[in-house]
């Protein structure tokens, strides 16, 4: 099996989540300066219009699909340190998770922010990944086939590298 990184390759491999022997560490930010920072995800999941007509009746035996999805994405962004093993420990100051129903998609939106040296794009996406997950589970007595789509960051600001927006965004 051939390393992606020898020994010899040192610091100037250009990837910040490994060191000179190619393994994986977390990044030292602690020199980086606490500066404002926002990231917004968003993704859908494709369904049915028979699960959009119950989703949208109140229909569903599990309860309010909507509004335990939205606390899902809640909850996943403010524990993305336990489930991706190189994130920070972020103090989230604020996690808004949108969901919108469409006749054959739920679409979903999440903006994350805090004060902290690092970024809070995983925040962001794990929230839209884990409400995406609720609806499924929710809706899969309903509908079978529904899938997960276009999960991404559209846009972030602050930090060293500035502000980004998705070129779709615009």
């Amino acid at each position: 099996m051939k390393t992606l990184y020898s020994p010899e390759d040192g610091e100037g491999h250009g990837l910040s989540h490994l060191d000179a022997r190619g393994t994986a560490r977390m990044v030292d930010v602690g020199d980086k300066p606490i500066t404002h920072r926002t990231a917004t995800a968003e993704g859908r999941v494709t369904c049915s219009p028979e699960l959009v007509a119950r989703i949208r009746e109140h229909g569903l035996e599990k309860g309010d699909l909507i509004g335990t999805a939205r606390l899902a994405g809640v909850l996943g962004a403010k524990r993305v340190d336990e489930l991706i093993p190189l994130c920070h420990t972020l103090p989230l100051d604020r996690v808004d998770v949108e969901i919108t129903i469409g006749d054959a998609e739920i679409r979903l939106r999440a903006t994350a922010s805090t004060r902290a040296r690092t970024g809070v794009e995983m925040e962001a996406l794990t929230a839209v990944a884990v409400a995406a997950l609720t609806v499924i589970d929710m809706g899969k007595a309903v509908d079978r086939t529904m899938t997960i789509q276009d999960l991404r960051v559209v846009e972030k600001t602050g930090g060293r590298s500035g502000d980004w927006v998705r070129e779709s965004e615009r």
